[in-house]
C-alpha cells in the first residue's frame, strides 16, 4: 500500500505484474505468465522506461505500456 502516491501516476506495478504472472502459473496458463513476465524482463533489461523508484523517470503509464508493447512484439 503506497496511499502517498495514490492517483499520481508514479507507482511501480511490477508487484501487481509479478502476482498475476503467479497467479496464471497457478491455473496452469503457463504460457501466458512466460509472456508477460519476459516482456517485463525485458523492460527491466533495456532500462528505458523505468519508474521513479528504479532510478527511471517513466509514469506507472509509460512503464504499462511499455511492456504492453513488449507483448504486442512477440
Amino acid at each position: 500500500s503506497a496511499p502517498d502516491i495514490a492517483g499520481k501516476n508514479v507507482a511501480n506495478p511490477t508487484g501487481l505484474l509479478r502476482s498475476a504472472i503467479e497467479m496464471l502459473k497457478y491455473l496452469n496458463e503457463d504460457e501466458a505468465a512466460e509472456k508477460i513476465e519476459k516482456a517485463l524482463f525485458e523492460v527491466f533489461k533495456e532500462g528505458k522506461v523505468l519508474t521513479f523508484d528504479l532510478k527511471g523517470s517513466a509514469s506507472t503509464k509509460d512503464f504499462t505500456n511499455e511492456i504492453i508493447r513488449k507483448l504486442e512484439q512477440h
